[in-house]
């Protein structure tokens, strides 16, 4: 009996269906991350500030949007991620994220949900944001240049 190739090794991001596009998202809740860009270099900074919508109860413990189908109505500057828009997101979006992995023809890590069948590998793997955010809300947003983080993007803690 020969094994089937999975789905997002055999078709492309632009011809997945809504359902395949949305399960490549790990829930990692680290796209839901402020970041700030260094004029200087362009170089992309991460925080440890969350989007005001991310579910922040139990110390950022559920990594999930509490508007997810209208958050790009309720939040000026979160973008729904499309196969068209990504190129242009690259940047942006943290070092393991499926999408961008995808995009640049590299495999899908052992830890996604997608390979251990389990929703919290993720969490496991230390690789999300649960237990490491805080909301915008409780920020003052002109201290966050004191909230950068390392984390992202496997470069430790600061």
């Amino acid at each position: 009996m020969t094994k089937t190739a999975p789905f997002w090794e055999t078709t492309a991001l632009a011809e997945m269906t809504p359902s395949q596009w949305e399960s490549l998202c790990d829930g990692c809740a680290l796209c839901c991350l402020q970041k700030l860009e260094d004029e200087a270099d362009n170089e992309i900074y991460y925080t440890d500030i969350a989007c005001r919508l991310l579910d922040i109860s139990d110390d950022c413990n559920n990594c999930r949007c509490q508007h997810y189908p209208d958050r790009t109505a309720q939040v000026e500057h979160c973008m729904a991620l499309t196969a068209e828009n990504l190129p242009q997101s690259l940047r942006w979006l943290p070092d393991t994220c499926a999408y961008k992995l995808l995009a640049q023809r590299q495999p899908l890590p052992g830890w996604h949900p997608l390979i251990t069948g389990d929703t919290n590998s993720v969490h496991a793997a230390g690789i999300s944001a649960r237990g490491r955010c805080r909301s915008e809300l409780t920020v003052d947003a002109d201290a966050l240049e004191a909230h950068v983080v390392y984390w992202v993007n496997g470069f430790g803690e600061r």
